[in-house]
């Protein structure tokens, strides 16, 4: 599998290279998608965070519900009603983000709760059983 992983990546290699080519042959934007990849293919874990950066959820909820205002559609009652169940639907969302926030408190508290259990169980552990940390390297530096 690692083979695989080295043999294509984005350098002029040999294989990339006839991938390429092949691609120009059989359907001309496979090979220029290929051209694309050797070119660039390095930046694309960059490309995408910074696209999902500009993307996010809050800006492009923002830009459509900008259009919504525009995009009315000359009937005063639907429009009235869209209005109510866009806020509606928005408040819905807002409630279960809320719930989701809630529950990820609630796993972080679990998670607290069971690494504190499990550090009492071991320090209650370590105070009844005798201590043979600092007899081995008295015993090693004796002989």
């Amino acid at each position: 599998m690692t083979c695989s992983k080295n043999l294509i990546r984005p350098e002029w290699t040999p294989a990339t290279t006839a991938i390429m080519v092949i691609g120009f042959i059989v359907f001309w934007p496979l090979g220029l998608a290929m051209l694309a990849y050797i070119l660039w293919g390095d930046n694309l874990h960059e490309f995408r965070s910074q696209a999902n950066k500009k993307w996010d959820t809050s800006r492009f909820r923002d830009a459509v519900d900008g259009m919504g205002m525009q995009m009315r559609s000359g009937n005063v009652a639907f429009d009235d009603f869209r209005e109510k169940e866009l806020k509606r639907l928005e408040e819905e969302r807002q409630k279960l983000e809320d719930m989701r926030k809630d529950f990820d408190n609630y796993m972080r508290d679990l998670r607290m709760a069971k690494d504190r259990e499990e550090f009492d169980r071991f320090m209650a552990k370590r105070k009844t059983e005798p201590h043979t940390g600092g007899d081995q390297t008295t015993a090693a530096e004796g002989i």
